[in-house]
């Protein structure tokens, strides 16, 4: 134990070392915090209500983890990082398959940025399809849309989905470039950590039927 704390005092002292480990802190606390920043309009307290009368289901909770509980309180951050995720793997298979994928992925540094710009147009695709679904699937089904959800409503809040998803994209790039380890697995795993107590017992509510 000794040794391990030795060994934190002694990076801490390496300045480049210092600014990564605080620069991934601060990122992190960003995306933590976007997660609370609840959608415009969007009623919380009937959002909560209905959770606390019917809590989760399993697939709720699942995504509650991946976005560090962002889907459960309809914030800003509602998509989190799992339209990246898809639209990469589906570069990837299309990398398989697609001989112009291919040739791109061959080309060395530039096919990869290439590729990184075809997956942000893809991310953005996906969640414009996503966040219907879920302002109607999820929101709407827990009673917390607005009275006066309007085109305008509909449209200003797709778009901050989608401006958020971003974002949290972003957030993670920063840290992959600037920070310590891989970003986009860095925030899975904080969001995973910081919701995994709710989410067990949310599961324990469901298996015991209370």
């Amino acid at each position: 134990m000794k040794r391990f704390i030795q060994n934190i005092k002694n990076i801490w002292k390496v300045e480049e070392l210092r600014k990564r480990i605080l620069l991934t802190l601060t990122l992190i606390l960003v995306y933590r915090v976007g997660s609370f920043v609840i959608l415009p309009g969007v009623n919380y307290t009937a959002l909560m209500n209905a959770q606390a009368n019917g809590g989760q289901n399993t697939l709720e909770t699942l995504l509650s983890l991946f976005s560090g509980g962002g889907f459960t309180n309809a914030s800003v951050m509602a998509l989190g990082i799992m339209p990246y995720i898809s639209a990469s793997i589906i570069m990837q298979l299309l990398g398989m398959a697609v001989p112009a994928v291919q040739k791109m992925q061959n080309e060395g540094e530039s096919g990869r940025k290439r590729i990184n710009n075809y997956t942000r147009i893809l991310t953005i695709i996906i969640c414009a399809l996503q966040a219907p679904s879920y302002l109607t699937l999820y929101v709407q089904s827990k009673g917390a849309m607005p009275v006066d959800a309007n085109t305008f409503w509909w449209t200003q809040t797709i778009l901050v989905l989608i401006a958020g998803s971003m974002f949290a994209v972003w957030l993670g790039e920063r840290i992959t470039d600037k920070g310590i380890g891989n970003g986009i697995s860095l925030l899975i795993t904080v969001g995973i950590l910081a919701r995994l107590p709710e989410a067990f017992i949310a599961e324990l509510d469901i298996v015991t039927g209370k």
